[in-house]
């Protein structure tokens, strides 16, 4: 059993889950909240995001000043566990609808 003291040492999602997972919750998100919310830096959400992009997971498109991101729900997980699964059915899972959580930031 941990206490609060216990420093977190790993997670059950990956910071490419979480970076997803914020981006399918607000489209319209920054990156800097989005580093912020998955505790990173906005470097590391910049690449994590281009890793998204490059493979498919994610689209973005410009509106003024600001980005706005897809998730293809229908691409697939990338570990051999989950072949065939898509990522919407992780989505799901974790209750990840727009606007979810409160918006902040």
């Amino acid at each position: 059993m941990s206490s609060p003291e216990t420093p977190r040492t790993w997670t059950f999602l990956t910071n490419h889950a979480q970076v997803l997972l914020c981006l399918a919750e607000d489209p319209d998100v920054r990156l800097r909240d989005v580093a912020r919310r998955v505790g990173i830096t906005e470097r590391a959400a910049q690449r994590i995001l281009a890793e998204l992009v490059d493979t498919g997971y994610v689209e973005t498109v410009r509106i003024g000043r600001r980005n706005r991101y897809t998730v293809d729900r229908e691409h697939t997980m990338r570990h051999n566990q989950q072949l065939g699964y898509e990522i919407g059915a992780l989505i799901d899972a974790l209750g990840v609808t727009p606007a979810s959580r409160g918006r902040s930031g």
